[in-house]
């Protein structure tokens, strides 16, 4: 059975992709579902970042469930229709106000690059491999699923992963800046979470914050006055106050997202 898992450790909520058999591949039901509990992530306070997985250490996703698109993809309006679906899921992820982190282990393809293209953090094992070459299957990559990996790794790149549809070991995709950070296969996990768990140690909207103007400020149009005002939000946060005041009194900050 495929589903999206979903579990939270204090202020780290985790989504698993898990299709057994297939290697992670994603089908539309995975796809809805993972746009779903995104959209619930995003408007819980309680969590801090976002971790996303594979089951098991083979694969984070081998793609999407290509015996599905025999059935749910075999004219326009089921194509739009499929394909608008899992754009929705990209964009919920990449607008989720909190850090995300993919953990990827094994074959990062197709789909799965592009989940792991619009996470904050891509943190890989060695022996991770990613791609996407459906030029082998004659289908081309929808746009809106492209976007997020064209912001990321630039038109050179993925000329390369599109046209010539060859697979990228993990110190290819890291010198590509397809991936954050490389480690041992055995130490991924643990990178993964320690790198939420230093997302997690500073304050969160101060987090949103960044990302939001991050994203703005890449959009290549000058600030207006009202935007310089607004990115002083943090001025009126007892966030701030505190921060302040445990940098001042040389313990740690206590934050609380207000």
């Amino acid at each position: 059975m495929s589903t999206i898992d979903f579990s939270c450790t204090g202020e780290v909520a985790t989504l698993t992709l898990n299709n057994p058999g297939k290697l992670n591949a994603i089908n539309l039901g995975m796809w809805n579902r993972l746009a779903e509990k995104m959209g619930e992530i995003s408007l819980n306070p309680d969590i801090r970042c976002v971790v996303l997985r594979g089951a098991g250490n083979e694969a984070f996703a081998a793609g999407g469930d290509l015996e599905e698109f025999v059935t749910a993809r075999t004219t326009l309006d089921q194509a739009l229709h499929y394909h608008g679906q899992v754009a929705q899921a990209l964009q919920a992820i990449d607008n989720c106000p909190h850090p995300t982190v993919a953990l990827i282990q094994g074959a990062c393809i197709g789909g799965g690059l592009e989940i792991a293209g619009v996470c904050d953090f891509r943190i890989c094992g060695e022996s991770a491999r990613f791609g996407a070459p459906i030029n082998r299957l004659g289908f081309s990559m929808y746009p809106g699923e492209m976007e997020g990996l064209l912001r990321l790794a630039g038109p050179a790149v993925m000329k390369e992963i599109l046209l010539e549809g060859r697979i990228l070991t993990s110190a290819e995709a890291y010198a590509k800046g397809l991936v954050t950070r490389v480690t041992a296969d055995a130490e991924t996990e643990g990178e993964a979470y320690a790198t939420a768990k230093r997302i997690c140690a500073g304050a969160p909207l101060v987090a949103g914050w960044h990302k939001q103007w991050i994203r703005r400020l890449l959009d290549g149009k000058p600030l207006s006055n009202e935007e310089k005002a607004a990115s002083f939000a943090f001025l009126d946060t007892e966030d701030y106050r505190e921060g302040l005041a445990a940098f001042l009194e040389k313990r740690k900050p206590a934050f609380k997202a207000r």
